[in-house]
């Protein structure tokens, strides 16, 4: 028969509890109970050791208690497992981001090669990019436009190259200033928005349920954006570039006398039709790669709405940075050797 006895101590946060079996049969039992105790600073570790003795005749208990002081030499080393050289190591979220930008870009590219494509949301997609961003691109190109007139004409003036000056801007404003700058307010207004969009939908399994709906994201949500770049920055950029000229032309025989006529047939002297393709080509580029590098950081968001606002932010930076790069290769490329364009205006 099994025979339980409980035991009380002042130092014991709860009862101790013994059995004991074949009482007055076998001789008695001790329980040994250990406490382990705050480690000393030195490396010395004290314990508590409870000895319980069972009487064997009424198996009445009777205890008692000792301290121990246990050094580190008399403790056994404990031998390190074996870890792997990058066992712990995990890779940064820029990095496993930056590799999951070729992986998109490749994935939307097939899709487009097989026509998966979904309409419906392209159209809405491009009527986003396309019509709704046209008047604050508009808007800037014109204040920009006419920050460079100011600047051209101060100093042409002086050398008496007055003909030259709507060349200058017409070369500047098509191969550089509006596709550059179409496409920053592009990456600001849309780049932001379809980071936060993904995010959020990421961040609260919506894209999940789509998988589980069996609507693949890819084709769903990033291949529209995509496309709808592509398309709407082209003719935002040769917008911009019109609008740009046209507000240089009014500042120049507003303020500095210089007649629209003069300004309209030196830019016609020094554009060619190269210079028109070159920048639909660079605004192509680029929002190929603000759309990319946007949707990317939104599917890989975490951490709730605080990982949300980190991946917009980091997604309009990175876009910004992508389209500097993009336009020192393309340039460079487009444009080598020395140039003739402006030999015809002075």
């Amino acid at each position: 028969m099994m025979q339980t006895c409980c035991i009380h101590h002042p130092s014991l946060s709860s009862p101790l509890r013994c059995d004991a079996s074949a009482i007055g049969v076998k001789p008695p039992r001790v329980c040994k109970v250990g406490f382990t105790g705050k480690k000393h600073p030195l490396g010395i570790s004290r314990g508590r050791r409870l000895d319980v003795n069972l009487n064997a005749n009424d198996a009445h208990p009777s205890m008692s208690m000792f301290e121990e002081e246990t050094s580190p030499e008399n403790t056994a080393p404990v031998s390190p497992e074996a870890e792997l050289p990058f066992g712990k190591w995990s890779p940064s979220k820029y990095i496993w981001r930056g590799l999951s930008v070729p992986i998109i870009a490749g994935q939307v590219i097939l899709r487009i090669l097989k026509g998966k494509i979904h309409w419906r949301n392209t159209l809405q997609q491009l009527e986003r990019t396309g019509p709704k961003s046209l008047g604050v691109c508009l808007l800037t190109s014109t204040f920009v436009g006419m920050a460079f007139t100011i600047q051209f004409v101060r100093e042409f003036t002086r050398l008496g190259l007055n003909r030259s000056i709507g060349g200058v801007l017409a070369l500047a404003f098509s191969r550089e200033l509006s596709p550059v700058i179409t496409s920053i307010v592009v990456a600001g207004r849309m780049g932001s928005a379809f980071a936060a969009e993904l995010g959020t939908m990421q961040v609260s399994e919506q894209t999940d349920t789509l998988r589980v709906l069996g609507a693949d994201p890819i084709d769903y949500l990033i291949t529209p954006r995509v496309i709808a770049s592509c398309l709407a920055l082209p003719f935002l950029t040769l917008m911009c570039f019109t609008v740009g000229m046209a507000s240089s032309a009014l500042l120049s025989d507003a303020v500095y006398g210089i007649s629209i006529n003069i300004i309209m047939d030196s830019a016609h002297r020094a554009l060619r039709p190269w210079d028109i393709v070159s920048a639909m080509i660079k605004s192509q580029v680029f929002g190929a790669i603000i759309s990319v590098i946007s949707c990317s950081w939104g599917v890989t968001t975490t951490g709730g709405a605080k990982g949300v606002g980190e991946s917009t932010t980091s997604a309009v930076v990175m876009s910004l940075v992508g389209i500097f790069i993009a336009d020192f290769v393309l340039s460079s490329f487009f444009f080598q050797g020395a140039g003739d364009s402006l030999k015809n205006c002075v």
